[in-house]
């Protein structure tokens, strides 16, 4: 496979005649795939990994433990550090493609979206982060803290400020921009229509949390009415414009329906899994036509931002639910990859190695003890074995992870800082 400008120009044999190239790599008895992508996380969260105070909790109660910690303690330092490291880490699991739904932005605590986004640009992967919002507060009959929140008026304009200055909508793009309010239990239905009034205009994506649990089920029967499905379609999200994270607990008719609109899905099976949300009806909401991506969440939710891991869990916890032939290893791999692509609106363009794709690689090394007796097929090899870290990832056509550790000259520097920064936001009570 030859790469040229970013873009994957020639795809060969390896009997074929091998272009001039100004750097090869030899992957000889390796696995090549496609970059995988990254459809749903919060990056700052892994300030505030395994930390005790929320290592048992559901949902609300989770939320309601981290936000005052996560509001006091933000900053642009802080979120850069987050965004960096997670972004290694990430990098570190064959992903070259993420998105991040950063919705915590105080007023006080400066341009945060922007920091992230100068972090994936100085480590070099491909980002697709949201400009998330919160504007329900716990006095106005929300989850988060007055001082977590933001005027309505405020966040569109914001909105539209950052869409601006960081959404690039050509092919191959290394940063486009989403819109994504929260939650049904954090912004009012009057933000989430005019939302999707902004995205329409301005021809951007939206993102939010869809049907989560039963807390959020039973909230948004108390509060609106109604199921979460039937309040996403309320406020005209109902579109393929869209997609949603967990997705946990649709029934076989808002199936139905998503599928139809083509709404797109953020599997999160780690996440789903600590916080007992449930297990997401993949193989249904696939073929009622949606596009199905992988997410890790938040690393203080799911703590491991892996995406091998996930496209594992993602494959195991399909046969459970499904049956045991209902999800393959190559099922898992190309949820991990072209569903990303389908829910981010980039099909053809990430998560394929086609001529005039991007040119994002990984590359698995499937040798040891782990891999012994690995013959016949080595996708399923590949997921049904290890574990594993890619050995080299490449993002347009640029070697970010090699010989299985991050190229930048950054990371202990990065490390080293994000501890001290951990540990403020840890002694916070």
């Amino acid at each position: 496979m030859a790469i040229t400008d970013g873009l994957v120009s020639g795809i060969g044999a390896s009997t074929d005649l091998a272009p001039e190239a100004a750097r090869t790599i030899d992957a000889d008895g390796c696995l090549v795939t496609p970059g995988l992508v990254n459809t749903h996380h919060h990056l700052f969260q892994n300030l505030t990994r395994a930390w005790g105070p929320m290592t048992s909790a559901p949902l609300f109660g989770w939320l309601e433990t981290l936000y005052p910690t996560w509001t006091a303690n933000i900053d642009e330092e802080s979120e850069y550090l987050a965004a960096w490291v997670g972004l290694a880490e990430l990098a570190l699991s064959g992903c070259t493609t993420s998105t991040d739904h950063h919705y915590l932005h105080p007023v006080r605590a400066g341009d945060l979206l922007g920091a992230e986004i100068q972090a994936a640009i100085d480590l070099g992967v491909r980002f697709h982060p949201t400009y998330g919002s919160m504007s329900l507060s716990k006095k106005d009959g929300g989850l988060p803290p007055d001082d977590a929140v933001r005027d309505e008026d405020d966040i569109l304009a914001e909105s539209e400020r950052h869409v601006a200055r960081w959404h690039d909508p050509s092919h191959g793009a290394m940063v486009r921009v989403a819109l994504a309010p929260c939650s049904p239990f954090t912004v009012t239905p009057d933000l989430m229509r005019r939302t999707a009034e902004l995205a329409e205009r301005l021809d951007v994506r939206l993102h939010t949390h869809l049907a989560e649990n039963s807390e959020d089920d039973e909230f948004a029967i108390a509060t609106f009415g109604m199921r979460p499905v039937d309040l996403y379609e309320d406020v005209g999200w109902m579109t393929d414009r869209t997609w949603g994270a967990h997705v946990v607990r649709p029934d076989p008719d808002e199936i139905v329906r998503l599928g139809a609109a083509g709404v797109g899905v953020a599997h999160c099976p780690s996440s789903n899994m600590i916080l007992s949300s449930g297990i997401a009806p993949v193989v249904d909401l696939r073929a009622a036509g949606c596009h199905v991506g992988i997410g890790c969440d938040g690393s203080s939710s799911a703590d491991a931002a892996s995406l091998w891991q996930e496209a594992r869990l993602a494959m195991l916890s399909g046969k459970l639910v499904s049956g045991a032939g209902a999800m393959t290893a190559r099922t898992s791999l190309e949820i991990a990859t072209r569903g990303g692509a389908g829910c981010l609106g980039r099909v053809g363009e990430i998560g394929e190695l086609s001529v005039g794709a991007v040119g994002d690689v990984a590359i698995w090394r499937l040798e040891g003890p782990a891999f012994a007796g690995v013959v016949g097929d080595p996708i399923e090899g590949w997921l049904r074995c290890g574990p594993t870290s890619a050995w080299t990832t490449v993002v347009a056509g640029q070697v970010v992870v090699e010989d299985g550790g991050i190229v930048s000259p950054d990371l202990e520097a990065n490390l080293a800082a994000h501890r001290v920064t951990a540990e403020r936001f840890q002694s916070h009570t």
